[in-house]
């Protein structure tokens, strides 16, 4: 493989700088500011511009525009998209500001003209994207085939993002355009301001992608006087996906417009036909449009069923999810679905902004691994059709990223979700798709992007939480051929190196890290299921992160085969060695001894982000990066050092600092779901470091009550007493009534239901849960449990 290819596959930062985005840095900033309380003043104005709408419905307070942010030379960017969706559907009904460079999601907040309502969109990626297909754009005057002629500018005061709902006035054409979403369809209403000509133009070239690209083949026919309904296909000589192997795919698609189309009008190139009845097309510009006189104010509206499979796929989906033409009623139910969706953690106390982000936050972890079968089940891998038994098919797992932070939420709140993940990897190893277990799948393509076995670790922290509803046998099977071989059936990151060295030697330091920790989360799997003789090779394995250890150095570094280091700086991905040497969360205590004990563990860690002023946490910066997910994990390590205080303070210090409310609002790449899902399990007050472990270290919860309704139906409260930014700290603990000495939880114990009830204060207690007896148990230390109240307890 060339260099370039090889560096853009693990490599999703972005290095383009946009301009015009220095007002919405400033309204995260504000944001930011009141989040961290009166610790962090702002100015009157910054305030105002910042303060959100009371409202008592959690889905009220959900801003799509969260992290909408593509291109910035001052912040981090969350490539979000702000269009209309439901939870995990199928469907992203969105604006598209943009369709080549590095803008992921094709929306960015700081452009100003919009190209067309695409209905299917990637959100938080950092590669460059794709998707963005069945684009639509209404038109007055004359014809405007081009999508960057036909562009038309906006306000940003027009703008309306919900959930399941987005509207925008198009001043070039005097048209509000509003979109709604269901599972397998969307809809959109074009109301026209000026009598005329209206014209509702449907682009099947445009994706999103690299280069501006474009669908490689496209057909439609006129199906009968209502609908028109094709196909769009995909692969990599379009464009699209540039982080590794990009996914070959076909967009079936139904549209039916609620009056009859009339003549119906084709463009090819510059070839423009009135009076078509279809069009078979291999070109970079094709599509098809109708046009109608309108009055003033009247509304149209057109609505579309998508499917992977075929266009009767592709019908039925929009029969199931849209059967009728009530815009408002459809909009109502996708506000409906949100509204569950989001009632399985609700929160009390805190600040307006803080509640803004939080839901913001929740909402963008349910939009994937989105749903990719049909209603009737049918479902496709790559290029064929494929049936199997019941699951829900889904696809965008952004493995590398979500197996720290989206997945273990995932397990708490919608296990469902996690076992269709967990079937669908199998399915497409089954398949002959994927070698091994894919790394990051898009629509039957893993595009091997970054490094780690993520699907190993899900498919483990799954079963071992006792997430069932897939093969255990087979999933185990397949995890085992990734991590021990044979070298023909894994496709683990250097797995000739790292089986003959115990070290990997192709970006040496995080593929080692990475391996390492994905032996622990299958010895796991292996130890729940009766394999022990696998468990303990595998935990032999998972302690290879200590070959890159440094002894002169004190720290972590490269290595080459010879057994030569490499530079100081060398050997990681989307990190350096300060970043990613952290990396050892299934064995804090063995890092600890590397490091010659706690002082010095805690001394190394407390700087890192003493070292990370507020003004560069909401940027790529050499220190603590939450810009990205190697960090992650950090201000939670303090718990295993006897310092659970460092993580109460940092974890309330990153919650404040790296994150916002509005289109700046987050600090690096959503990732599908991983940078928001840390702030709902942080700002609830616990959080995994090693999700496998079955084990949360607890924080400092920003709210006075956070409740999960867990998947088996219990509800697990966590309440902070006495709670406010003046007082962040632990003073004492009590668990179902029951003293706790120790500063974390099992996931039993939150799945099982019941009330963790935390007193906090303004001091440190530097006591409690500091007793190297109640550090975050070891594979043969047991877990102890709370003791019955009575014995005091610090408040």
């Amino acid at each position: 493989m060339d260099r370039d290819r090889s560096e853009s596959r693990l490599n999703r930062r972005t290095f383009l700088a946009g301009t015009g985005a220095g007002a919405l840095v400033a309204l995260g900033a504000a944001g930011r500011a009141e989040a961290a309380g009166p610790a962090a003043p702002v100015s009157r104005a910054a305030a105002a511009a910042a303060t959100v709408r009371r409202a008592t419905a959690p889905v009220d307070l959900v801003n799509p525009l969260t992290g909408a942010l593509t291109t910035s030379p001052d912040t981090a960017c969350g490539k979000t998209f702000p269009g209309a969706d439901t939870p995990f559907g199928m469907v992203q009904l969105s604006p598209d500001t943009v369709s080549g460079g590095d803008n992921g999601s094709g929306y960015s907040a700081d452009m100003t003209t919009i190209e067309g309502f695409s209905f299917l969109h990637l959100g938080g990626i950092g590669c460059y994207g794709d998707l963005g297909n069945l684009q639509v754009m209404p038109e007055t005057g004359d014809l405007v085939t081009g999508r960057d002629a036909a562009k038309s500018p906006f306000r940003k005061e027009t703008e309306v993002a919900r959930a399941g709902y987005y509207a925008v006035d198009l001043d070039r054409y005097a048209v509000r355009a509003e979109l709604t979403a269901a599972r397998r369809a969307g809809m959109l209403r074009f109301t026209f301001r000026e009598a005329g000509t209206g014209r509702i133009k449907v682009d099947l070239a445009r994706r999103v992608g690299f280069d501006g690209s474009h669908s490689v083949a496209q057909e439609l026919r006129l199906a009968d006087p209502y609908t028109v309904e094709g196909s769009m296909r995909a692969d990599r000589s379009g464009g699209g996906w540039i982080c590794g192997n990009g996914p070959a795919y076909t967009v079936y698609f139904s549209m039916r417009f609620q009056h009859p189309v009339g003549p119906l009008g084709t463009w090819d190139g510059d070839t423009v036909r009135r009076g078509a009845t279809e069009q078979s097309s291999a070109s970079e510009s094709a599509g098809f449009f109708v046009e109608f006189p309108v009055r003033a104010g009247q509304q149209v509206l057109v609505k579309a069923g998508v499917s992977f499979t075929g266009v009767a796929g592709a019908r039925g989906n929009l029969r199931d999810s849209l059967p009728g033409w009530d815009f408002d009623g459809a909009h109502t139910a996708a506000r409906g679905a949100w509204a569950g969706a989001l009632g399985r953690v609700a929160v009390k106390g805190g600040t307006d902004t803080q509640r803004e982000i939080f839901y913001s936050a929740l909402y963008h972890t349910m939009i994937d691994p989105r749903i990719s079968s049909d209603a009737d089940g049918a479902s496709r891998f790559g290029e064929g059709p494929v049936r199997h038994d019941p699951f829900t098919q889904r696809t965008v797992f952004s493995g590398w990223d979500v197996f720290r932070g989206e997945f273990p939420l995932l397990t708490i709140i919608d296990e469902q979700t996690v076992s269709d993940q967990v079937n669908t990897l199998l399915a497409l190893t089954d398949s002959g798709a994927v070698k091994g277990l894919a790394r990051w799948e898009l629509l039957g393509t893993d595009t091997d992007t970054m490094v780690g076995d993520p699907a190993v670790n899900i498919i483990s922290e799954a079963y071992v939480k006792g997430v069932r509803g897939f093969d255990a046998d087979k999933a185990y099977a397949y995890c085992r051929d990734v991590a021990l071989g044979p070298a023909e059936r894994s496709n683990r990151n250097d797995f000739e190196n790292w089986t003959r060295l115990g070290y990997c030697v192709d970006t040496s330091l995080s593929k080692t890290l990475e391996n390492a920790y994905a032996d622990y989360a299958l010895a796991r799997f292996a130890e729940a299921t009766g394999r022990h003789a696998d468990a303990r090779r595998l935990d032999g394995t998972s302690r290879n992160y200590r070959n890159v250890f440094d002894k002169d150095a004190g720290w972590f570094r490269g290595r080459n085969a010879d057994g030569s280091w490499m530079g100081d700086q060398d050997g990681c991905v989307e990190s350096n060695p300060d970043q990613q040497g952290w990396y050892v969360p299934h064995d804090v205590p063995g890092l600890i001894a590397l490091l010659g004990g706690r002082d010095a563990f805690v001394s190394r860690l407390d700087g890192m982000f003493e070292q990370t002023p507020p003004d560069e946490m909401m940027k790529w910066n050499d220190k603590y990066n939450h810009s990205n997910e190697p960090v992650h994990q950090m201000a939670f390590m303090f718990v295993h050092a006897g310092a659970p205080w460092l993580t109460q303070k940092w974890s309330r210090y990153v919650c404040a600092y790296a994150y916002a409310t509005g289109p700046a609002g987050l600090a690096g790449n959503d990732d599908c779901g991983q940078m928001s899902a840390w702030y709902v399990l942080a700002a609830s007050g616990f959080y995994p470091v090693a999700p496998a472990s079955g084990v949360y270290a607890l924080g400092s919860p920003l709210f006075d009550e956070a409740v999960f309704t867990t998947s088996r139906g219990t509800r697990f409260t966590v309440e902070a007493r006495h709670n406010s930014t003046a007082n962040p700290y632990i003073r004492s603990a009590r668990l179902n009534g029951r003293v706790l000495d120790r500063a974390w939880i099992t996931h039993e114990e939150i799945v099982s239901g019941g009330r963790l009830t935390l007193v906090m204060g303004a001091e440190p207690d530097k006591e409690w849960g500091s007793d190297p007896r109640q550090a975050p148990p070891s594979r043969t230390r047991p877990v102890p449990p709370a003791r019955p109240f009575g014995g005091g307890g610090r408040g």
